[in-house]
């Protein structure tokens, strides 16, 4: 009777080593990449900064209507939701399919994969919330900006790297 028991079932699934690894690394993403946007949400103005490294970084509080690099940002409001929404569930189900799928022989794709799997959550949060994303990491040099960007979006990007690594140099699983 306790086999069938969903609680206990989701124990038995994070007992597993590697799913244990995918909740930590998810988490420690979402955790951190909700703890600094409400930092941002609740102590600086939406457009202000404050700079940290002249000429080169500063925090900057905007918030992204859009995809990456403003995608879709001048559509309507519930148009932009429900594209972001499923993209970003359809995202979440690839990764955690080609997680699942990972053997443990590859724990640094995994890796990579948990990363991205964490950061499309932390950002879907956002677009579930409050209809759009918290960016605030702005990195600039005079007036060449790179897009405002978030913990989740670093998560993303290291996770890709880290695929992209393994793509280039055949180290993915056969």
């Amino acid at each position: 009777m306790l086999n069938s028991c969903p609680v206990v079932n989701m124990f038995r699934f994070a007992e597993n080593k590697k799913y244990r690894k995918l909740f930590i690394v998810t988490g420690f993403v979402v955790f951190f990449d909700q703890l600094t946007k409400a930092v941002i949400l609740y102590s600086l103005p939406l457009y202000s900064f404050i700079s940290v490294i002249p000429g080169f970084f500063r925090i900057t509080h905007i918030h992204n209507t859009g995809g990456a690099f403003g995608f879709l940002a001048n559509q309507s409001p519930i148009l932009r939701s429900l594209v972001f929404i499923f993209v970003s569930i359809l995202a979440i189900g690839v990764i955690f399919y080609l997680y699942m799928n990972t053997p443990g022989t590859h724990r640094f794709l995994a890796t990579g994969f948990a990363l991205i799997f964490g950061g499309a959550l932390g950002n879907m949060i956002d677009r579930i919330r409050i209809g759009k994303v918290v960016d605030f990491l702005d990195f600039y040099i005079k007036n060449l900006h790179w897009p405002a960007f978030n913990v989740a979006d670093s998560a993303i990007s290291a996770g890709i790297l880290i695929f992209i690594f393994h793509l280039l140099f055949k180290k993915l699983p056969k």
